[in-house]
């Protein structure tokens, strides 16, 4: 694998091998999903362009200090081709265009800056007051949202499986938040350092989500992509941390492959290493940390994941055993060993199979 693959830019919401599976159903009148498959290949078929087409050169770290900078969002339409970055259709301070796409994604890049910056002083993505950029109606019944190294893209949806990527706060701050990771720990973009790369963004998605709401751990969701999917589909989300697994069970798209443990670890060279299946095991970590911990998630549980981040030293290939031996050194540092935030996470690694004492001592 190459460098450029490792420190990819592009990744899609969507995992491809749920593409696949709607892309490998017939595409016939009298199909249940009679458009969706055709969305499917063309949408593989893109993010296989796009990921192609990366720059080669990876992005360095910033000075990891508390910055600056105000919130400056410009939106563009891509008018359902893939032209990027589009006709430009609403910048910050305009008022709402009534198209809901636009009017959407404005508000979620809103809302992820003013939770990196309230919470946590920091100042967009890269500390320094990075301008947020989204272009949304991109490509034909495209069925993914991804950040390609300086923008937001999001598709509408093909109308069957998926609605416009909007929808969900949270989906536009796990993409945001690949951002966030390309500009701090870099963690590498396969096996368990991927798996961790997408968890990382699905924890902080689901913090901004529960910010925006004002929700405690106890009353969030804890599920991924809520609202992406339409009727048709028996499904709740693309994930959920809490219970990873338990997404969705439906004809086409199958079962929610996620396991929810080390017992589960899907061993495979798909999807650079499983990186968003294994993800889930992290995932549960944080939510059920955050859960037993109380209050808010991104107080205490979420203070120990930002600061691990942020740390600077943070290897890019981490597995999920140095990453757990960082997040307890963290805790540590921040509330003590003794504290109920150290034993809350400890018991958290213990749960999915990660032995915390077996991590102790391995180099992060």
């Amino acid at each position: 694998m190459t460098n450029t693959d490792r420190h990819t830019a592009c990744q899609g919401v969507v995992p491809p091998f749920l593409l696949q599976r709607i892309a490998d159903q017939p595409s016939r009148p009298s199909a249940r999903l009679s458009t969706a498959a055709d969305g499917a290949r063309r949408t593989l078929q893109i993010d296989s362009e796009m990921r192609s087409r990366r720059d080669s050169s990876s992005p360095r770290r910033t000075a990891i200090v508390p910055g600056a900078g105000t919130l400056t969002r410009t939106i563009s339409d891509a008018e359902g081709k893939q032209e990027l970055p589009g006709k430009t259709v609403r910048s910050e301070g305009d008022p709402d265009t009534g198209d809901l796409a636009t009017d959407e994604s404005y508000v979620g890049l809103g809302d992820t800056f003013t939770f990196y910056k309230d919470v946590y002083d920091w100042s967009s993505l890269d500390n320094k007051g990075l301008p947020l950029d989204a272009t949304v109606h991109y490509g034909q019944d495209y069925d993914n949202a991804f950040w390609d190294g300086s923008r937001m893209v999001f598709g509408d949806g093909d109308g069957e499986v998926f609605t416009r990527f909007t929808v969900s706060v949270g989906v536009i701050a796990h993409e945001l938040t690949h951002g966030f990771t390309q500009f701090t720990s870099r963690l590498e973009y396969v096996g368990q350092s991927g798996a961790l790369n997408e968890s990382m963004s699905d924890v902080f998605g689901a913090m901004v989500e529960q910010y925006a709401k004002k929700q405690t751990a106890a009353e969030a969701s804890w599920l991924v992509g809520e609202g992406l999917f339409l009727p048709a589909v028996q499904g709740r989300a693309l994930r959920s941390m809490l219970e990873p697994g338990t997404a969705y069970d439906d004809d086409v798209l199958g079962k929610d492959p996620q396991p929810a443990d080390m017992a589960g670890y899907v061993e495979t060279t798909e999807d650079n290493g499983g990186v968003h299946i294994n993800s889930g095991i992290p995932n549960r970590v944080f939510a059920v940390a955050a859960q037993a911990l109380g209050g808010s998630s991104w107080e205490r549980a979420g203070r120990v994941w930002f600061d691990t981040l942020t740390s600077g030293t943070l290897s890019p290939t981490v597995d999920f055993a140095g990453f757990s031996s960082a997040t307890l050194a963290t805790a540590s540092s921040l509330f003590g060993t003794e504290s109920d935030v150290h034993r809350a996470i400890a018991s958290a690694w213990s749960t999915v199979g990660v032995d915390p004492m077996d991590a102790a001592d391995r180099k992060t």
